[in-house]
């Protein structure tokens, strides 16, 4: 047995479209460029430029707990505007919640290791804690 036969429209070769020139194809729709407003779940350079210089303990300070706190915050935050409109994306929300879970050990280790330099860094940000 071979199975069912296929749609009408396969078996007669009259209805089948060939396409004998390229001008026949469908154009491809037009690219969309997102700006900065349409793109809300990263951050630009410059913003990124900003935090850098902004929470950094000395210059080329790219990489203290603090500055790397502050970005995750700058990250996080984006995010949470982006799931007041697209409240069903659960893919972004796992890693919003890895953000926030790397963002609780950094915490975490500047909390240990120097407490006041946790204090006032939670107060900038203005983290609930």
């Amino acid at each position: 047995m071979r199975g069912p036969a296929p749609p009408k429209a396969l078996r007669d070769p009259r209805k089948v479209t060939v396409v004998t020139a390229l001008d026949d194809i469908p154009a491809r729709p037009p690219t969309v460029t997102l700006t900065e407003k349409d793109n809300p779940m990263s951050i630009t350079t410059g913003r990124k430029a900003e935090v850098i210089k902004t929470y950094a303990t000395k210059t080329g300070d790219t990489g203290s707990p603090e500055v790397q706190v502050a970005i995750l915050s700058e990250r996080i935050n984006s995010l949470t505007e982006h799931f007041k409109t697209h409240v069903k994306d659960n893919h972004s929300r796992r890693g919003l919640l890895k953000l926030v879970s790397q963002r609780r050990q950094l915490l975490d280790y500047l909390a240990r290791v120097d407490e006041a330099r946790y204090k006032s860094l939670i107060e900038r940000l203005g983290i609930r804690r």
